[in-house]
């Protein structure tokens, strides 16, 4: 990371060049926790790269490899089309298990899917950024539990998760609500989790004010752009006549009249 703040990579790089280079600063970032810099580097390689699919095939599914975690990481799911892209297809087979994992909050298969496909995940030298997907599955399978059941044992929860016992399940789960993933509140002395009632939103003032918010953004945006609009100086007075020029159109106007007046006195 010091290298490459301490450094400035040439413009006149070609695009294979930047292409790498971006894949490159988009690991350091995912090493970094800086997943938001992370994806949008990985989604500038991805672009940079030579768009002939014989041309950097290898390049362009290490890259897609890198974007899936890191996308998976942030909470995203990724688009399902980037799975069933010819090229992409084989390579992306075990991290496609790993989204579907996610998805569902599967703890068991996520962990199935890593016990498969481990010796390959430390090939693409992705095995440490997968590990850290694992809190991601479990915070998904807790929403999902929530969505499901209005009150449910510590040890329900700690056996649907897949976990040792039902003291880390309570600690996920205050974790969980602690964080705004889960409306709930946890009954120590009962060991039951008690999942909280969903208002309907459409009920509150919440849509109204969404929509006001919406329109003064959308108004500030319109009064912005008038107010940086820029003319040049006296640019109203090219339509206007000199002085000059009145002078001699009052001059001309009054000939005219003049002898409009003389041909009607001589009829």
């Amino acid at each position: 990371d010091k290298l490459v703040s301490k450094s400035a990579f040439p413009e006149s790089a070609s695009n294979g060049e930047w292409a790498r280079h971006l894949y490159y600063l988009a690991r350091i970032r995912a090493i970094q926790l800086d997943y938001s810099e992370a994806l949008r580097h990985v989604q500038q390689a991805i672009r940079k790269a030579p768009s002939a699919a014989a041309a950097a095939a290898g390049f362009s599914q290490t890259a897609h490899k890198l974007m899936v975690i890191v996308q998976l990481l942030l909470g995203e799911i990724p688009d399902r089309s980037t799975f069933r892209v010819r090229m992409l297809a084989s390579a992306l087979q075990p991290y496609f298990l790993l989204t579907q994992a996610v998805r569902v909050g599967d703890v068991k298969l996520f962990a199935e899917v890593l016990e498969q496909h481990g010796e390959r995940f430390q090939r693409d030298r992705l095995y440490t950024l997968i590990l850290r997907v694992r809190h991601n599955v479990i915070k998904t399978g807790v929403r999902m539990i929530n969505l499901s059941y209005s009150r449910i044992s510590l040890d329900d929860v700690a056996q649907k998760l897949h976990l040792d016992s039902a003291e880390d399940a309570e600690f996920i789960v205050a974790k969980a609500a602690r964080d705004g993933v889960v409306d709930a509140v946890i009954d120590r002395e009962s060991g039951f989790v008690r999942s909280k009632e969903v208002a309907d939103v459409y009920s509150t003032n919440e849509p109204q004010t969404a929509f006001h918010n919406r329109i003064s953004f959308c108004l500030n945006i319109h009064n912005s752009s008038v107010k940086a609009m820029r003319y040049p100086p006296d640019a109203h007075r090219k339509g206007l006549e000199s002085a000059e020029e009145r002078r001699e159109r009052e001059q001309m106007e009054k000939e005219l009249a003049q002898e409009i007046a003389d041909d009607d006195e001589d009829y």
